[in-house]
């Protein structure tokens, strides 16, 4: 197992990692309501609107050996099929010397309407092979910054109440629950309940001075 790992910005040639972390989660869990798997070109849409809309996308990069980390780099591309391959630069050049462990992004909350523009949704996920080992802390905590930067007072999750793991970081992290709706979701089967918490951030005076919502 590696031994550390550094938070940076994610770039195109780690969306092969990503979606691989995703579709494992779609597949083995509910952290996210869908059976359906996705593909490439739908999470180089998905990074290109975070972009676009001034929203980061955050890893957690092993940090390893040189030839360790090109050789799992290759051959993660490689699993994904030709059109990774391609996109990466061939499977030996993409994300060379890099590893994804986990990602962590936030994005807006109820869609575009503007008295939520203080407001945004989060979401991080970590490879199940590399829980345990904070990553998931240190990717939240990394949002934190930038999300003050932007004038964010708050931030949403939505957790699946039965990932009491989940929950239990989150409050770790200054979260309070703040709603439970019982059985909104539906998957492998079986009615799912959704957890909402959310974490408040001290309100700055320049965000009155600014805010063209204010009197």
């Amino acid at each position: 197992m590696p031994s550390s790992f550094i938070i940076r910005p994610a770039r195109p040639d780690d969306l092969p990692a990503i979606l691989a972390i995703f579709n494992d989660l779609i597949a083995t869990s509910t952290a996210v309501y869908t059976e359906t798997p996705v593909d490439l070109a739908e999470r180089m849409a998905w990074f290109r609107a975070r972009q676009e809309g001034g929203f980061p996308v955050l890893v957690a990069e092993e940090t390893g050996t040189p030839d360790d980390r090109a050789d799992d780099a290759a051959q993660a591309v490689a699993d994904q099929g030709p059109e990774a391959a391609s996109m990466a630069g061939g499977p030996q050049g993409a994300n060379a010397g890099s590893r994804v462990l986990g990602y962590a992004t936030f994005g807006p909350f109820r869609g575009s309407w503007p008295g939520y523009r203080h407001t945004v949704e989060h979401s991080v996920h970590v490879r199940q092979d590399q829980r345990g080992r904070g990553l998931g802390t240190a990717l939240i905590q990394a949002l934190f910054p930038l999300a003050q930067a932007q004038g964010v007072h708050v931030m949403v999750g939505a957790i699946d109440a039965s990932n009491t793991g989940s929950l239990r970081l989150h409050a770790r992290l200054g979260f309070v629950q703040t709603g439970l709706m019982p059985q909104v979701g539906r998957k492998f089967g079986r009615w799912l309940d959704l957890a909402l918490v959310q974490r408040t951030f001290p309100e700055r005076a320049e965000d009155d001075a600014t805010d063209p919502g204010r009197e």
